[in-house]
């Protein structure tokens, strides 16, 4: 970081240029372009394919809002699909009941870590002529069937703090289409012909001209520079997950209440980025957010990855969703609890966890 800031310059750059590269070389992409955010990255996507009012994009409501509200936005309309009540992902048979005539776009979601079964889902948007698009915000680092993800098709991944890789904020666009790559790099910079920081120039070059209107989502030189450090790094980070989220199902495996998720049968990597479970209810005498607040008294932090999409005040009461549409999700809305899990923990800081979990419970 000292080094970018003695160099004077400080905006997209050389390092934000490498970190591109870096990436796409560890995923095995054809092409990556840096962006300031995955939500970015699905604005430009949306932007590049021409969605628009008439429009569907089938995706979980598993998920964060940043897809929905950028599809809602663009003017088109989210179409939810149901996801596996163990694993939280869709997978085809979830996906193809919501194809209609109107589909322009499906945006499955690796989840926590885990990668999607992939296969099924390209083939079916292939035999639709449908394009799809990973949401892979969770899944830096993940692999399905010996492949990162990145590695084919289009994924969009999340640099956000709690992400296993950070830039502060940030996302990476990859995908092996070279017109979609030129398109998204074009948009993130406003739609002028080369970024601020030309390869060829080493700057912009003067007779850079707007070739489309475009936006303004170029990750920073003082981000990258971060991001290529976590890359570094991010086998190990990846490893000492691994690690401490066996030992958190090795520890909870006799607690009755507490249900992790799922591992998905396909041949896959799982990356730890969450360590979610759910709160079975019904033997706990406690709902989620009791749990939750209970847990804070005793100072362990959790998150609530996600509550569904379809169900937020917006989606209901203007765009008209309801409970009951999406059974497997609504279930896990209710019950989901992320518990920690970050590099640095200790096993016995999995122990304490688990011991508070078991004295809330006993309570």
């Amino acid at each position: 970081m000292a080094d970018v800031l003695r160099s004077g310059w400080i905006t997209t750059g050389a390092r934000a240029a490498a970190f591109e590269e870096e990436f796409a070389s560890y995923c095995g992409a054809a092409g990556a372009v840096a962006l300031a955010s995955a939500t970015g990255g699905m604005h430009l996507l949306l932007a590049a394919l021409g969605i628009g009012p008439g429009d569907e994009v089938v995706t979980p409501a598993m998920t964060w809002v940043s897809t929905v509200n950028c599809i809602v936005l663009a003017g088109a309309t989210p179409v939810f699909a149901d996801i596996d009540r163990d694993t939280l992902m869709v997978s085809s048979r979830h996906l193809e009941p919501c194809l209609s005539e109107r589909t322009r776009l499906i945006v499955p979601v690796h989840f926590a870590g885990a990668a999607l079964d992939l296969d099924p889902i390209r083939r079916l948007a292939a035999s639709r002529g449908i394009p799809l698009a990973e949401d892979a915000a969770h899944a830096a680092g993940s692999e399905y069937k010996g492949r990162k993800i990145g590695a084919d098709g289009t994924a969009i991944f999340s640099f956000h703090p709690i992400k296993n890789l950070t830039t502060g904020e940030g996302g990476m666009f990859c995908s092996d289409d070279p017109e979609l790559l030129a398109r998204i790099r074009r948009l993130k910079f406003h739609g002028l012909g080369v970024d601020a920081h030309d390869r060829a120039t080493q700057g912009r070059a003067p007779q850079a001209e707007v070739v489309e209107p475009g936006y303004k989502y170029n990750l920073t030189d003082m981000a990258a520079v971060l991001g290529s450090g976590q890359l570094a790094r991010l086998e190990r980070f990846i490893a000492r997950r691994a690690l401490l989220a066996a030992r958190y199902r090795e520890l909870l495996a006799g607690v009755d209440e507490i249900i992790p998720l799922g591992l998905p049968p396909h041949a896959m990597r799982h990356a730890w980025h969450l360590f979610i479970v759910r709160l079975d209810t019904d033997r706990a005498r406690l709902d989620r957010d009791g749990f939750m607040a209970a847990l804070k008294e005793r100072n362990i932090g959790t998150g609530l990855h996600f509550r569904a999409v379809h169900l937020q005040r917006y989606y209901r009461e203007v765009m008209g969703f309801r409970p009951g549409m999406l059974p497997a999700t609504e279930w896990n809305s209710e019950r989901i609890c992320s518990l920690p899990l970050f590099p640095a923990m200790t096993e016995e800081d999995v122990a304490t966890v688990v011991d508070a979990v078991k004295e809330v419970l006993a309570r």
